[in-house]
């Protein structure tokens, strides 16, 4: 599996560019050879590494002659490790998309535990949902009302939990309590008797959630699971 980028194209213009430099070569030159792109990354599922290795290659030669050129850190092979595969190899992870793709323990119809190769919510994205939670200032809106926070930010929060929770939803957990530890602080501020009782807040927004799991767009998502915690 490899990942290209081209070096002296906008983004707005790779896909209409690369649509001849890679996706038809791709077609005639590696027809066996499924892949995906979306604007200047793609993954190629290769048969074997020497495949692999071939086609890394070749596109290098590709992109020369049409003056672009392989990203020389996100360009590599990985190793799809499952109960399957079981070989040992230096790369066995890559993100696309949003979603780091890895050997990851899941559990078929019967409960019975194995390994997969699946995506997740990456670390990348997760980093970039708190930071935008942050400049939320959740905890500075005390004239608003819970009612007044899910309408001004479920669209959001729904698209999130739409796209990265379509794949091992547990991933995205730890990131979208994020949001409840903002509500808390927020509580803290709103509501006198609850001011330096972050543990009492907690606990109180925690039932809420729980009673009203449609009220953000996350907590259907949540709910059942531990317990939010301390918020800090």
């Amino acid at each position: 599996m490899g990942s290209l980028q081209s070096g002296v194209i906008s983004p707005l213009l790779a896909n209409l560019f690369l649509h001849y430099v890679f996706d038809k070569w791709m077609q005639r030159e590696y027809g066996d050879v499924p892949f995906e792109r979306y604007a200047d990354d793609a993954v190629c599922h290769c048969r074997s590494q020497s495949q692999a290795q071939a086609l890394m290659e070749d596109l290098g030669r590709r992109f020369a002659q049409c003056g672009l050129e392989l990203h020389p850190l996100k360009t590599r092979v990985v190793y799809c490790k499952d109960a399957d595969r079981r070989g040992t190899y230096a790369e066995t992870s890559f993100d696309f998309l949003g979603f780091t793709f890895r050997p990851r323990l899941s559990k078929n119809r019967w409960g019975k535990t194995f390994v997969n190769f699946s995506p997740a919510v990456s670390a990348k994205a997760g980093k970039a949902i708190r930071q935008e939670v942050r400049s939320w200032n959740l905890q500075n809106r005390s004239d608003k009302s819970l009612i007044d926070l899910a309408r001004m930010f479920n669209t959001k929060i729904r698209g999130w939990v739409n796209y990265y929770g379509a794949f091992y939803k547990s991933a995205l957990y730890p990131t979208l309590r994020q949001i409840d530890r903002k509500l808390v602080l927020w509580l803290t501020r709103k509501h006198k008797r609850l001011r330096g009782h972050r543990r009492r807040a907690s606990h109180w927004l925690e039932r809420v959630a729980r009673k009203e799991t449609h009220l953000f767009a996350h907590w259907s998502l949540l709910w059942g699971q531990a317990s939010m915690g301390r918020a800090g």
